[in-house]
This record gives structure tokens, C-alpha cells and sequence, in this order.
């Protein structure tokens, strides 16, 4: 009698606590993405980089994921490898977009330390059980044909390497078209953003299913 007594009195807190169970949605699952400028909307408002119209589309199309911007204007290989493992243990993202390079570049510096850095970068992410998608950059001939090529080709190392997705260059829907860039001629204006975000979608949405 007892028993059935407590039996009874527990059945509807143990019905409560499966409903709540039931009803709580799954925490969101993570894209991080680590860039300089390009990824940070340099020159731009918050809501019109390519990173920001790729949130907007993730929220509406991807249920369940969601977009952190972790980008820095300046930012380069060194500094994102300094700083990639605090992301992803503030964010624990289930894919990672590296968008580093062109900063070490314009400055000229050595080949096989950004490659060393984004590996580094890399490493890091798929240790935290991360998917991976590394965009390319690339650098204007006045540096000399050796590095331009040498600065390419490591993207498509690192990513034969490692085996992840890769888009080789993010300009390249607007690379051609001066119009398309601020006047520093580097940065892309407002309404070249939703061409580099569709251009990342081929690599990124994959990653997502």
C-alpha cells in the first residue's frame, strides 16, 4: 500500500521531468570563424559582411547552428594561432572557417611560418572534434612570382594534408571588378558581400548537413 502510495505521488514529477526533457532544445551547434578584415566587415556596418548575411542564412536555413564571428581586422596567421585555442574552448564549435594569410602576405612574411601557423590552426580544431574549411587567399604579382605561387599552394597543401574543404581564394567571384572594393582597393564594398557569402556557402554548407 505504501509503496503504491509513493509510486503514485512520483509519477507525475517523473512525467514533468520527461516533458521538460522532451521540450528543451539541443544547445546550437557552432560555426566558428577566425579571419582578418575581410571576414570582419572592415569599413562596413555589423549586419553587412559576408559573415553576417552567412549568420542570417544559417538561422533561417540550418536549424540548430549558429554563426560567431571571431575575426579581427590586422589579424594574421600568428595571431589567430595565439588565439584558437581560447575560441574554441569559449565557443565549441562544430566547424571552424580559417580565413587567414593575407596580412602575413602584404607583409611579406615567410612562407613556412604562416604555414606553420595555420597548421597549427588547423591541428587545433580537428583535435576539439571540429570540421574545418580553409579559405584561400592570394597576393598581387609585385611580390614576385615565387611567392605569389608559394603563397597559394599552401593553402592547397594544408588542405590535401588534413583532408578538409578548402575554397582557394574568397575574392575570386569579385577579384576582377575594381568596383567592387572600397578605395583602399583591398576591402569589398557592401554590395559585393552576398557574392563572397554565396561563393563560401559551396564549401560551408556541406559541412553543416
Amino acid at each position: 500500500m505504501a509503496a503504491s502510495l509513493m509510486l503514485a505521488c512520483a509519477l507525475p514529477a517523473m512525467a514533468q521531468t520527461a516533458a521538460k526533457a522532451a521540450t528543451t532544445p539541443k544547445p546550437a551547434r557552432t560555426v566558428l570563424v577566425m579571419g582578418d578584415s575581410l571576414s570582419a566587415g572592415y569599413g562596413l556596418a555589423a549586419s553587412q559582411g559576408w559573415v553576417a548575411l552567412t549568420a542570417d542564412r544559417v538561422a533561417k536555413t540550418k536549424p540548430g547552428w549558429r554563426v560567431v564571428n571571431a575575426s579581427i581586422s590586422g589579424e594574421t596567421t600568428a595571431g589567430g594561432a595565439a588565439r584558437i585555442d581560447g575560441e574554441i574552448k569559449r565557443n565549441k564549435p562544430a566547424v571552424v572557417v580559417i580565413e587567414l594569410g593575407a596580412n602575413d602576405g602584404l607583409r611579406g612574411l615567410p612562407l613556412a611560418q604562416s604555414r606553420a601557423n595555420l597548421d597549427r590552426m588547423i591541428r587545433a580544431s580537428k583535435a576539439s572534434g571540429a570540421k574545418v574549411l580553409l579559405i584561400g587567399m592570394r597576393m598581387p604579382p609585385n611580390l614576385g612570382r615565387e611567392y605569389t605561387q608559394g603563397f597559394s599552394d599552401n593553402y592547397a597543401a594544408l588542405a590535401k594534408q588534413h583532408g578538409i574543404a578548402l575554397l582557394p581564394f574568397l575574392l575570386e567571384p569579385i577579384a576582377l571588378d575594381r568596383n567592387a572594393f572600397q578605395d583602399d582597393n583591398l576591402h569589398p564594398i557592401a554590395s559585393a558581400q552576398p557574392k563572397l557569402r554565396d561563393h563560401v556557402w559551396t564549401q560551408l554548407e556541406p559541412l553543416l548537413r
